[in-house]
């Protein structure tokens, strides 16, 4: 099993998992040709896609779901209330309505949905797996819940939030009510908050943890990645990044 990602941030997010032929594409905030382009990046083309998974509306996460779900026939998975934003963009047939702790199968690939505290309509995160490995991902929460760190445990990797570094938002450039968004309850995980999350969680399977969703104005990779690696004994340069404009490649994960 591997994943990698097309990108990772405000500007767009973009998550590939496969195993054994099938491969899920977890949300599209690119342009279709821009989401073409960075899939080449990793020796695939939009053909090779099995299925999309929304994790919620905002558009750097689901602006290019429609485009690329109605142009290859790609069925979607997501909440009631993510897929609503999509009725009138697609045909009803691809829209398949998935909700919290209810898996289900896509080929080879088991998924686990499960509900986080976000500003938006019924938003989930999803843990992957194939019966052996497991790859959990969980980003855009405002906090870690019990129910999270359930969903979380004895994974064998971790796609996870660090958005920003408190005193870097603070002293930012954005205004005060979206600086009171991104560190509120249904906002975004601080470094901190996702080391002491992960502080909580089983690390004896861990092969591989990922900084995802790092503020490209509110956080460096370097605070992110210390914060982490610092929970898990490891060196900073162990944990991997998945950057905004140049992702990451595949990581792959061995039973």
């Amino acid at each position: 099993m591997r994943f990698a990602s097309l990108g990772s941030g405000s500007e767009g997010n973009g998550l590939l998992v496969e195993w054994e032929g099938t491969r899920v594409l977890l949300d599209c905030g690119f342009s279709l040709g821009e989401t073409e382009r960075r899939l080449a990046r990793l020796g695939l083309a939009a053909q090779d896609l099995s299925a999309i998974l929304a994790t919620h509306e905002h558009s750097d996460h689901l602006s290019g779901v429609a485009s690329l779900a109605r142009r290859f026939g790609l069925p979607v998975f997501g909440s009631f209330g993510t897929l609503s934003l999509l009725r009138e963009a697609l045909d009803a047939t691809q829209l398949h309505p998935v909700s919290d702790a209810h898996p289900f199968t896509l080929g080879s690939l088991t998924i686990e949905p499960f509900a986080v505290p976000h500003d938006a309509r019924e938003p989930l995160q999803y843990v992957l797996g194939n019966g052996r490995l497991r790859l959990g991902v969980l980003t855009d929460t405002g906090c870690a819940t019990p129910h999270i760190e359930q969903m979380l445990r004895a994974c064998d990797a971790l796609f996870l939030e660090a958005n920003y570094d408190p005193d870097m938002l603070a002293q930012g450039p954005y205004p005060p009510q979206l600086k009171a968004r991104v560190r509120g309850r249904f906002g975004h995980l601080s470094n901190g908050e996702a080391a002491a999350l992960l502080s909580r969680l089983e690390h004896g399977r861990l092969q591989c943890v990922v900084a995802a969703h790092v503020s490209q104005k509110n956080n460096t990779t370097q605070l992110a990645r210390t914060a982490l690696s610092t929970v898990l004994g490891w060196a900073p340069e162990a944990v991997a990044v998945a950057d905004q404009h140049e992702g990451l490649g595949w990581q792959a994960l061995q039973a």
